[in-house]
């Protein structure tokens, strides 16, 4: 298997701030850190939201986006697109079929981190159904194999997971009472992520298949609750698992570095071995500090504290809550931003820029002088040499 970090992806703009063009990179690579878009607050163009945001994240450096598949891709706040379709049934008819999902698939990041929800089927709260199995398995199934064929020969890697499976299991947010956690919740979650696995991975037998890829990911968010031997995903279902990848969602530890470490050793501890997969198996999917009680000079520092510690921790993701910000308390946005509602690019994303810039120029240069590039291990002590010094 190819070394995680260099993989196909991505151009760098003539200059910082250019538009990248929507062509592959001359230099595989996978940069770790990057951002998402959901359920964004304002927007700056007539596009559907979900194009506006991931040429954003283009445009920026990334060679990573997250976003939402799901029956509700037209509707509420931020919503992605201007309107349902006829025919939309199935994740495979929303990727391949509504054309705003399918420009950005097409769009030559490397690597897309994806809430995928089937649109029909029901949940699994009370215990996972067999119809609701069958179909989940289905729709996960067909979506695996659509993005095999298609993106074959691209470099492409997709991975279809779901938002903090912590709050699925703990209704009403409640932290804490424990008897909110009920024995069919836990079991119902195993099976559901075994389902959704076992769909992808009999999809990739069955498919030939090169120069693409698709895995499967679990969301924690409440590892601190993990760590203190209570009821969560991490300690109860986590285990019981065949899943590629789990996602943190890291806002209960992203305050130090030495807590987000530990967590991210607790998360690994508890995830059982999967073949076939090099490398740490757990990002931090969401990490974030809202603008509305800090500076942008502090919300930049925090984030570069979270940078570092993934990078160094050897996290195949870093990935910030969001580009734009998707919060608003009170008429006032709360600040998880890069771009904020008046269109001003944040010091934090100024970094994420930087960052990328650094990292295509580094990555050149060590291919000239050794004829080769350099291993994930070499670019990652290289990445928080640079966050230590003064970038």
């Amino acid at each position: 298997m190819p070394n995680p970090v260099l993989v196909s992806i991505l151009v760098a703009g003539a200059a910082l701030g250019a538009s990248r063009p929507l062509t592959p990179d001359a230099l595989p690579c996978r940069l770790v850190l990057g951002t998402q878009t959901f359920g964004s607050a304002y927007a700056f163009t007539d596009e559907p939201l979900l194009l506006e945001t991931a040429r954003a994240i283009w445009d920026m450096g990334s060679t990573v986006i997250k976003f939402k598949l799901d029956r509700d891709y037209a509707k509420g706040k931020g919503a992605n697109v201007k309107a349902t379709l006829p025919g939309i049934d199935s994740l495979t008819a929303l990727c391949r079929d509504e054309p705003t999902h399918r420009r950005v698939l097409d769009m030559p990041f490397g690597d897309f981190v994806l809430w995928a929800y089937p649109l029909r089927g029901g949940w699994w709260n009370h215990g996972l159904s067999k119809a609701d199995a069958d179909q989940e398995y289905a729709e996960i199934h067909d979506l695996t194999v659509w993005l095999l064929k298609t993106y074959a020969g691209t470099g492409k890697r997709f991975y279809l997971g779901h938002w903090e499976g912590d709050w699925y299991l703990r209704p009403g947010y409640d932290t804490k009472n424990d008897d909110v956690v009920k024995p069919e919740a836990l079991a119902g979650m195993v099976a559901w992520l075994n389902v959704r696995q076992d769909a992808i991975d009999a999809a990739k037998r069955e498919t030939p298949h090169e120069g693409v890829d698709v895995f499967g990911y679990t969301e924690v968010n409440l590892v601190k609750l993990a760590m203190a031997d209570r009821p969560s995903l991490t300690r109860d279902v986590l285990p019981k698992t065949r899943i590629d990848y789990v996602s943190y969602s890291s806002y209960d530890t992203q305050g130090t570095a030495d807590g987000l470490r530990a967590a991210l050793d607790h998360i690994e501890s508890r995830l059982a071995p999967k073949a076939g997969i090099a490398g740490r198996r757990v990002f931090i999917g969401e990490y974030g500090f809202p603008a509305e009680n800090i500076t942008p000079a502090e919300q930049d520092r925090r984030s570069r504290q979270v940078m570092r510690t993934g990078l160094s921790w050897g996290c195949p993701f870093v990935l910030y809550w969001e580009m734009y910000n998707n919060e608003v308390k009170d008429g006032r946005q709360r600040g998880f931003w890069l771009i904020d509602d008046k269109g001003v690019k944040q010091p934090v994303y100024d970094t994420h820029e930087r960052f990328y810039a650094w990292a295509r120029a580094w990555l050149a240069e060590q291919r000239a002088a050794t004829g080769r590039l350099p291993d994930d291990a070499a670019f990652r002590t290289a990445a928080v040499a640079w966050f230590d010094g003064a970038h």
